[in-house]
């Protein structure tokens, strides 16, 4: 495989589900090994660079048995899937036993011949790896526990929703400090050097199966953070940071293998220093979700070499489809700001068909849902524009807008270029519920003496415009609610 273009397309996939559905449309039991040739052409056909197949990973049975006791997890199960039976429960991913790809989904020989599939297409594989936190079953448990934060009988009398008897022994189940502790999984030990030692080679494992990993919830590995959540139970503290010593010692035999961060708290600039490739722009997705365009263009203001390396979205399967999330116009919006910005972008299996509920991810079906053929005609207009060589080795720039005294509408307005030598791209976003004017300025002193024809390719729409008034004055626009442009420049 080729290395890494800059700000790599995403694609991820729920993989049980896939395989699911495609089993029972092609009736017979179909795997990562004997998947048909034309849905890896259609993968090829959404211009991605990766894909993430959410789930390989062996889950655990003793995981299942205690999330069909869990009544908040079977009302979840019900809602996204109202005939919902015991069997359609195959496990979270999340609660690892082996990191040994399922034998339901085609082993780790059916992975090669997935990732074969995809390389020929000039697609990279990205997996999941799960850091803070394990199955019950998985053989360190019984092997290795100081592995694991350990708790005493007064624990599990206390606190029995936080510490669990596995055996002989009492451990803490894995912890995010603001919430419930997950009562399927055990919590390992960050600070503990031979968990380290053992999880690099886990890794470096890994890391001959495929061309980066997602790292889940990764901020809580961070010797800060670990120490708060777990205090004197966790031992000496490292003078290096767990990531410190993860991603070096794997990097050193697998140069272009990247690591992504699942991020929250506003922690991503520190792990990126730790050695992470991308992370979570969760912020963004905030803003997107809840704010007005003069925060996001704040946040928009930040460090352009920062910005490369984080990750955009506006759905995963961690969050609402983004059709529920956002109002109808606004999702589009959205979209077209966190596909337009530097960094990586990640879309979600469904989320160009319109799917609206939030399958839990314990679940191996889904309902139907009728697709949205207006929708996905904008995602495939969408993803080939961005395919366009500019959007990856380009230069981004944040563009200014005005318009007159009594007219502040234009604050409502989200600009920004890409160009090269040969490319010019404008991308303009009226993101409120509000018809807005304004004009757009735009860097640069190459568009005088030159009329140019624009082309937006998302709209089917075409304009001619001096250069010297577009330097001079800037690019007016007038936009609808939550309307865009996507200009692309050419000189006439």
């Amino acid at each position: 495989m080729q290395p890494w273009n800059k700000n790599p397309v995403i694609y991820e996939i729920n993989t049980w589900v896939w395989l699911y559905e495609m089993g029972q449309q092609m009736n017979f039991p179909v795997t990562l090994a004997n998947v048909p040739d034309g849905k890896w052409d259609e993968l090829a056909q959404l211009h991605i660079e990766a894909v993430w197949f959410m789930g390989v990973w062996e889950r655990s049975p003793r995981g299942i048995y205690i999330s069909n006791l869990n009544t908040g997890n079977l009302a979840d199960f019900h809602q996204a899937l109202p005939d919902f039976s015991f069997d359609d429960n195959v496990g979270s991913p999340y609660c690892v036993r082996r990191y040994t790809v399922d034998s339901n989904l085609g082993g780790d020989e059916g992975l090669a011949i997935a990732r074969n599939q995809l390389a020929s297409r000039g697609i990279k594989l990205i997996l999941d790896f799960i850091p803070n936190h394990l199955a019950h079953d998985h053989h360190w448990v019984e092997e290795s526990p100081d592995f694991f934060i350990r708790g005493n009988n007064n624990d599990l009398r206390d606190d029995p929703a936080t510490y669990v008897q596995i055996n002989e022994g009492i451990f803490a189940c894995g912890k995010d400090p603001n919430y419930p502790a997950w009562q399927d999984v055990v919590q390992v030990n960050a600070f503990h050097p031979g968990l380290r030692g053992a999880v690099i080679e886990t890794v470096s494992r890994i890391a001959g199966q495929c061309d980066g990993i997602r790292c889940d919830m990764a901020m809580l590995m961070m010797n800060d953070v670990f120490e708060r959540t777990w205090g004197t139970r966790t031992g000496p503290r490292p003078e290096l940071e767990y990531w410190e010593e993860l991603i070096p010692a794997v990097k050193r035999s697998n140069h272009d293998f990247i690591f992504i961060a699942e991020a929250y708290w506003d922690m991503e600039w520190e792990l990126q220093q730790q050695g992470f490739d991308f992370c979570y722009d969760k912020r963004l997705y905030d803003r997107l979700e809840h704010d007005n365009a003069a925060e996001i263009r704040l946040h928009l203001q930040s460090d352009p070499v920062y910005q490369s390396r984080l990750i955009r979205f506006i759905e995963n399967h961690d969050e609402q489809r983004h059709v529920v999330a956002f109002r109808p116009g606004k999702n589009l919006a959205a979209t077209v700001v966190s596909s337009t910005l530097p960094g990586a972008k990640l879309y979600h299996e469904g989320q160009f068909d319109g799917r609206k509920i939030k399958l839990p991810v314990f679940l191996r079906r889904r309902l139907d849902e009728p697709v949205d053929f207006e929708l996905k005609d904008f995602y495939q207009r969408l993803l080939q524009a961005i395919s366009h060589p500019v959007f990856h080795t380009g230069r981004w720039e944040l563009c200014e807008c005005n318009c007159w005294p009594d007219n502040n509408s234009f604050e409502n307005l989200l600009a920004w270029c890409w160009n090269d030598q040969d490319d010019r791209f404008l991308i303009v976003v009226n993101y409120s519920f509000l018809t807005v004017q304004g004009r757009v300025r735009i860097p640069g002193n190459d568009l005088r003496n030159q009329n140019w024809h624009l082309n937006d390719s998302l709209n089917e729409m075409t304009f001619d415009r001096n250069g010297d008034e577009l330097h001079d004055q800037g690019l007016f626009v007038s936009l609808a609610p939550w309307n865009f442009h996507f200009l692309r420049f050419y000189p006439l």
